[in-house]
C-alpha cells in the first residue's frame, strides 16, 4: 500500500470516530433533555398536587363568636362555607359583643370574633387574644322597630319620649345600646326605657312579643324580623353608624379554616349576603 493510500485510510477512520463521537454526544444530550423534561413534568405534577391538596385540606370545626345582629347572614355564610369545604363544620355563638369579648378574654375556645363595634373588639385586641389586625367588613345603622302597623304613630326618635310609651333599648355596654345613646344625646333627648336588653335580638323580641311598643335596634334586625315588626327610619341614625370588625383569634384551634371563613365574609359572595340583609358596605 502506498503512503498516499495509508494516509487516506487514516483520514477516513478519524472521520468515522469523530462522527461516532458526535452521535454519542447527541444521544446523551437528547437523553438528558428527555430526563429534564420528565423531571420538570414530575415537578409540575407535584406542585399541582400540592396546590390541590392545600385547597382541599380544610377540615374540622371552626368556631365563630359573632354579634347577635349577624345571626341570619352568618348562618347563611356558614352553610355556604360547609358546602364549599366538605368535611368542615361552622359553629356559632351569637350574643352581645361585650359578653362575647369577655368570654374570649376569659379563655373561651373560639377561632373567629366578629364584633358590632371597634370598642368591643378592642377588649380582645388589648388582651392580646387577636391574631393580626381586625378588618371592618360591614357597617350597620339604627332603626326604630314598632308593632306591626305602627299603631302608636311613631315617626321620629323624639316620638319615643311620649308619655306612656313602652320603649326598649339595648344595654349601653352593647354596641346597639351605645349607638342609641349617641343618637339620643346628639338630639338632646331624654328617654327612660322600660328595660335594657343584653343584645339587639332580645330588644327586638320584646316588640315581637308585644311586651314593648318600640325598640331602637339595627336596620338589619328589622329586616330579618319581616312582618313581625315595622321599621321607622330616623335621620339621627346617620351619626351613630357602627363599624363591624372581624379577626382570627390567637388561640384558634383551626387557624386555616378561620382564615378561610373570614375570606368568605369579606369576598364578593359574602358581601352580597350581608348587604342583602341590610348591612352597609365598609
Amino acid at each position: 500500500m502506498t503512503r498516499t493510500a495509508r494516509r487516506t485510510r487514516r483520514t477516513r477512520r478519524s472521520l468515522q470516530v469523530a462522527g461516532a463521537g458526535a452521535a454519542a454526544l447527541l444521544a446523551l444530550s437528547a437523553c438528558s433533555s428527555s430526563e429534564d423534561d420528565a423531571s420538570d413534568s414530575s415537578s409540575a405534577k407535584s406542585d399541582s398536587s400540592a396546590s390541590a391538596s392545600s385547597a382541599d385540606k380544610l377540615s374540622g370545626t371552626v368556631t365563630v363568636f359573632a354579634a347577635a345582629s349577624l345571626k341570619e347572614s352568618f348562618t347563611t355564610l356558614g352553610e355556604q362555607f360547609e358546602k364549599e369545604h366538605p368535611g368542615t363544620k361552622v359553629t356559632f355563638s351569637f350574643g352581645g359583643s361585650d359578653s362575647l369579648a369577655a368570654s374570649i378574654t376569659g379563655g373561651a375556645p373560639a377561632d373567629v370574633f366578629a364584633s358590632a363595634s371597634p370598642k368591643t373588639m378592642k377588649i380582645v385586641t388589648d388582651a392580646g387574644d387577636a391574631s393580626g389586625t381586625p378588618a371592618t367588613f360591614v357597617r350597620n345603622e339604627l332603626e326604630i322597630a314598632t308593632l306591626p302597623g305602627n299603631p302608636d304613630g311613631i315617626a321620629s326618635l323624639k316620638d319615643l319620649t311620649k308619655s306612656g310609651l313602652k320603649v326598649v333599648l339595648c344595654d349601653e355596654e352593647v354596641p346597639c345600646g351605645a349607638a342609641a345613646r349617641k343618637a339620643l344625646d346628639a338630639s338632646k333627648l331624654k328617654l327612660t326605657p322600660v328595660s335594657y336588653e343584653q343584645d339587639v335580638k332580645a330588644a327586638l323580641t320584646k316588640v315581637e312579643l308585644k311586651e314593648a311598643d318600640a325598640a331602637v335596634v339595627y336596620k338589619t334586625d328589622v329586616h330579618a324580623a319581616g312582618d313581625k315588626v315595622e321599621g321607622v327610619e330616623f335621620p339621627e341614625s346617620d351619626d351613630a353608624i357602627n363599624d363591624y370588625p372581624i379577626v382570627p383569634l390567637k388561640d384558634a384551634q383551626n387557624t386555616e379554616a378561620a382564615k378561610a371563613f373570614i375570606a368568605l365574609v369579606r369576598s364578593a359572595e359574602g358581601q352580597k349576603v350581608l348587604t342583602g340583609a341590610g348591612f352597609l358596605k365598609p
